[in-house]
């Protein structure tokens, strides 16, 4: 016989309780077991179309050979030529990770000097060149900088892995990118300061 702490003192037969901590220890593993398959089929799962992600947080510069060792796969950019810089990826809608709101999902990578980007996500990652656009309003913090808001036009040079479908697809951006000295937007980027905030819209087709 065993005392049972939630039973204040009644005495349970051993056997009701070690069939308890099974089924309690059983049930638990089921549930790792059955999170545990959710993450990793999320992670093969094509995405909506379209699907959209957030770019945020402040911008950090990527050194020469310190990109994705593997390049994510892709070969439309070289991550590790030391032109690029990296924020984090949200999801928003349209991937199985969308439920995850709140949690960084993949890394987001942009060169001014080439004018192409790719994100970073889970099961595979998207090139693209940007082909339009720009900010049409520069608006001051009041703390010294701006904020950059505008829209982007890119082609998707190529995707991998649960995104393949999206090569030669469209992503529509809507930016408002906090930068933290006033003056031309990209000036001294990024290590002047460049706070993002931007939704990428992804399509199979041209955005409307």
């Amino acid at each position: 016989m065993v005392t049972n702490p939630c039973t204040q003192g009644a005495i349970v037969p051993a056997s009701t309780a070690i069939s308890r901590r099974k089924l309690i220890g059983g049930g638990l593993t089921l549930f790792s077991f059955a999170g545990g398959s959710a993450m990793a089929q999320g992670a093969h799962v094509p995405p909506g179309d379209p699907f959209i992600v957030l770019l945020q947080g402040l911008y950090q510069g990527v050194p020469a050979g310190e990109g994705p060792a593997d390049n994510l796969g892709l070969t439309t950019v070289d991550l590790n030529d030391g032109t690029y810089a990296k924020t984090m990826i949200y999801p928003v809608y349209g991937m199985p990770e969308s439920r995850e709101r709140g949690h960084a999902i993949g890394t987001f990578y942009v060169s001014l000097a080439t004018g192409k980007c790719a994100h970073a996500l889970p099961g595979g990652a998207l090139a693209q060149q940007f082909t339009g656009g720009g900010f049409g309003l520069l608006i001051p913090d009041g703390h010294g900088g701006q904020f950059d808001e505008g829209t982007f036009e890119l082609t998707v040079l190529e995707a991998n892995g649960v995104y393949s479908a999206f090569t030669n697809g469209h992503n529509h951006m809507v930016d408002r990118l906090h930068q933290l000295v006033a003056g031309p937007p990209f000036t001294g980027f990024p290590s002047s300061g460049y706070n993002e905030f931007c939704f990428c819209n992804f399509t199979t087709y041209d955005f409307p």
